[in-house]
This record gives structure tokens, sequence and C-alpha cells, in this order.
């Protein structure tokens, strides 16, 4: 049956892909701006010449960045606390969010309580340190990932993708044929969970990756410092203070000033370019995990 559109239709259709190119143009641009800006001449940048493509490209900035011997240090620690904390989040979020998705757990009110007054309320920055330094995880690698081994609102939404997709009917038949709890759960749910395992797992990972403030808080050796933290002294090392107007000779000056224009644009997406490459991978299960893990039932 060929549906004939109205003028209503039309329009509607119309206004609809002009706020979508709008919105995709708002998006999109930035990033592009920053990718074109990180293999432009600083002096194009400074003079705004800069716009869509790149201009009297050259790779000066990233040159820069990766003469640091600590950029590799920093690339290798980042990675470590993403690959090991992203599978400690993943394990500890299946283990309590299977659990809670069955309706004959027992305490199961209890316990959801307990994790949703962890989201509404924070002990605060210094209570946390002192916490950490308890704990001795003060300088060490375990900081990275222990303080964050389970975010609350990933379980939530991993809670409801297992009670909508995986139904009490198909953990009988499974129990009828001989199967264990920890076989129904490797077996059968890891396999039809792979669209919410996917989300969590760029949500756990970004959050990894872009570590910054715990890093700066609890890390004080150079061998153990992420990549953000490492970027972010590159980035002040390069930056010209008020003292150094005066005591640097007026070439060197400017060098240095474009220099520091070049990083901002290839620390960006040096630091950005791992997850970027991550996730056209997961991007088939994105929109189905997040939708069906995010409605309430």
């Amino acid at each position: 049956m060929n549906y004939k559109e109205t003028g209503a239709d039309k329009a509607f259709t119309f206004i609809n892909y002009t706020v979508l190119t709008m919105l995709f143009i708002a998006v999109a641009y930035p990033l592009i701006y920053v990718i074109s800006a990180s293999f432009s001449s600083s002096s194009a940048i400074i003079q705004g010449k800069v716009f869509l493509w790149p201009v009297n490209f050259n790779l000066d900035g990233y040159k820069a960045v990766f003469n640091y011997a600590s950029i590799m240090t920093g690339f290798a620690n980042s990675s470590f606390y993403m690959i090991v904390g992203t599978s400690v989040n993943i394990a500890l979020t299946v283990m309590i969010a299977y659990p809670l998705s069955r309706q004959n757990l027992i305490g199961k009110r209890v316990i959801s309580l307990m994790l949703i007054f962890t989201m509404i309320f924070n002990a605060g920055l210094i209570p946390n340190y002192l916490l950490i330094d308890k704990l001795d995880l003060i300088d060490k690698r375990a900081v990275m990932i222990i303080p964050k081994a389970l975010n609350v609102w990933n379980v939530m939404i991993t809670i409801t993708y297992f009670r909508r997709t995986i139904p009490k009917e198909l953990l009988e038949a499974s129990q009828i044929d001989g199967c264990d709890d920890f076989k129904f759960i490797r077996m059968v749910v890891l396999p039809l969970s792979k669209p919410i395992l996917a989300v969590i797992t760029l949500f756990y990972a970004v959050e990894h990756w872009n570590a910054f403030f715990d890093a700066f808080l609890y890390i004080k050796s150079a061998s153990l410092r992420p990549l953000q933290i490492v970027l972010r002294e590159i980035l002040v090392q390069n930056q010209i203070s008020m003292d150094m107007i005066s005591s640097i000779d007026p070439e060197n000056l400017a060098v240095k000033e474009n220099l520091a224009t070049l990083l901002k644009y290839s620390l960006i997406i040096v630091s950005s370019l791992p997850l970027m490459l991550l996730y056209p991978f997961i991007q088939k299960y994105f929109v189905k995990g997040v939708m069906v893990g995010s409605v309430k039932g």
C-alpha cells in the first residue's frame, strides 16, 4: 500500500531534516576544527585562517608531543587502568545486577536501597582522601581501580536490561535441563546481553581513560601517572607566564608561543584518539543497549 504524503507531512520532514542537519553541524564542526588545527601551522591558527581543512599542513604539534619520553609511560598506564579497571567493573556489575534482576532474591529491596543511597549521598573530598589513606592506596595502581570498581547507575540499567531480556521461564527451562546458576549466567545470560555489556564497557572505559582528578589527588610517582596527567604537564610546561616575557629572547618566546598553540589541539587528538577508534566497534550495540537498559519496567 503506497502512502501519499500530505503537505503537512512534507513540511514536517523538511523541518526535521533541517533541524537534524543543524544539530549535526553543531556537533561535528568543533571536532573537525580541532583535527584541522592540529595539522595546521600555528600562524594559520592565530590568524584565523583555519576553517574546515588544515592550512600549511605540518606535524609539528604531534612531533612535539611525542618528543616527551613520559608520553609513552602515560599511554601504558592509562591503557592498564582502562583494561584492568573495566574488566573489574564488568565482572562486579554483572555479579550484582543479575541477582537483583531476579524476583525471588531475599533482601533485594535492602540491597537496592543501599546502592541508591551511595548515588544520593557522598562523603566529600576530605573523608574520601582519609579513607584512601587509611586503606594504604595512596600512590598505588589500585587507587585508580578499586574506588571506581562499581558504578551504581550502570548497575541499574543492567538490572533493567536483565529483567526485560532474561525471563524467568528461560531460567526455569535451563534448570530443568540441569543447568546451575553459574552455568546459566555464562552460557545464556552473557551471550544474550551483548548490547548492554558493550554499552557499559564503553562507559567504564571512557571513565578510566579520562581519569584525571583521582590521579591528580592520589598518584605522586611519575611512573604511575596516567596519560591525562602527563598531557597536562606538557601543556603547563609550554605555557608562557609574565616572568618569561621579560627574561626570554623575543624570538624564542614567539617559537614557544606558537608551539603552545599547536599543543592545545594536538593534545586533544592524542588523548581522544583511542576511544574514537574503539567506538565504531561497539556502535551497533550502543542504541539498543542504552534504550532497552534505560526503560524502567
